[in-house]
């Protein structure tokens, strides 16, 4: 997309024009930004590590809270 070198809030203002979900292992997200501002829902993936051996574990769980998460919140799926 881009984004990489979007700060938070610029990111989340991007990514809320085009998507309902952030997926993201940024735990920071919800102290650093007024996340009811946003039209977006953040998920915030905790894991051992972001390598794809530690991620693909989630997968079940993060495709059951992308459903759940509501808009201006954040949710924690964690290992």
């Amino acid at each position: 997309m881009g984004w990489q070198n979007k700060k938070n809030g610029e990111l989340l203002a991007a990514a809320e024009q085009r998507f309902d979900v952030l997926i993201t292992i940024d735990k920071h997200i919800p102290n650093q930004q007024f996340l009811s501002r946003f039209a977006i829902a953040v998920l915030i993936i905790r894991a051992r590590s972001n390598r794809l051996a530690d991620l693909l574990p989630l997968v079940p769980s993060i495709t059951r809270m992308v459903h759940l998460v509501v808009k201006g919140h954040a949710a924690v799926v964690s290992s």
